[in-house]
């Protein structure tokens, strides 16, 4: 695949990205994406500029200030290689803003090879709704119970439906939950959400079981080409995903002003 081809799959997957963490609180200021839910995921939280506005930039992040500031929220810009203007970063990084939280969008172009892929004897996946996911995945990670509800309510009402799965295993013990993750589907593109393996089962392969079975779910309702998106610091899951035949096709940080860094 040539770096013009990869380009194209890295803005499609930027636009099916934003339609499926859209939250109820979403608004626009002068082309600007502005996103105030108060759960953890930033992607939910933040400023995305798509468009350069007619109004001075000091202006625009003024009234979008207000905007998060009146819902509790620290002001967070999402920069990505679609930002507009293209100057922002800088911008920013003038002002003393500091970039934090960088991730990388891996793609997958193709899925018709994933299928034919077993789970390992034993394991099943399981479907959830959003809540009982939710809910599953604030216990794991210590969120609060706002975090938890923000979380089921835009997934429960996102444009793109998600699906949630748990991948568990029955033992003399009782069910064990090996991996949980989500995937959110839309025309040919299908993303994977929340891969998570609690920390008694990591190391043993259990995630990528959990994410070949979720693109054979996608694959098997029509989904043709898949994305993610993953902290650049988590080396083992970039690990994992590169080895899954995922490749980068841009990477994104946020940037906030030094008092409304949390």
């Amino acid at each position: 695949m040539d770096a013009a081809e990869l380009a194209e799959l890295g803005r499609q997957a930027e636009q099916a990205g934003l339609n499926a963490t859209s939250p109820p609180q979403e608004s626009r200021i002068e082309g600007w994406l502005i996103r105030l839910s108060p759960g953890q995921a930033k992607r939910a939280r933040c400023i995305n500029a798509l468009e350069p506005g007619s109004l001075p930039v000091e202006e625009l992040l003024a009234r979008c200030a207000r905007s998060f500031h009146a819902a509790g929220l620290p002001l967070v810009v999402r920069i990505t290689p679609f930002t507009q203007p293209p100057e922002l970063d800088a911008l920013l990084a003038a002002k003393g803003w500091p970039a934090y939280d960088a991730a990388e969008v891996l793609v997958r172009p193709r899925l018709d090879d994933v299928m034919g892929w077993p789970l390992p004897g034993g394991q099943v996946l399981h479907a959830v709704d959003a809540l009982d996911f939710a809910r599953q995945m604030g216990e794991l990670k210590g969120s609060s119970a706002l975090e938890v509800q923000s979380q089921a309510e835009r997934q429960s009402q996102s444009p793109v439906p998600y699906q949630g799965f748990w991948l568990r295993r029955n033992t003399i013990r009782g069910w064990e939950l090996l991996a949980c993750g989500q995937i959110a589907r839309e025309g040919d593109w299908v993303g994977l959400y929340d891969i998570y393996t609690p920390a008694p089962f990591r190391g043993q392969g259990h995630a990528r079981s959990l994410c070949l079975a979720l693109l054979q779910q996608a694959c098997a309702q029509g989904a043709r080409r898949a994305y993610l998106q993953v902290g650049e610091a988590n080396a083992p899951a970039l690990a994992l995903y590169r080895g899954l035949g995922f490749q980068q096709a841009y990477r994104y940080h946020f940037r906030s002003p030094p008092q409304d860094l949390r």
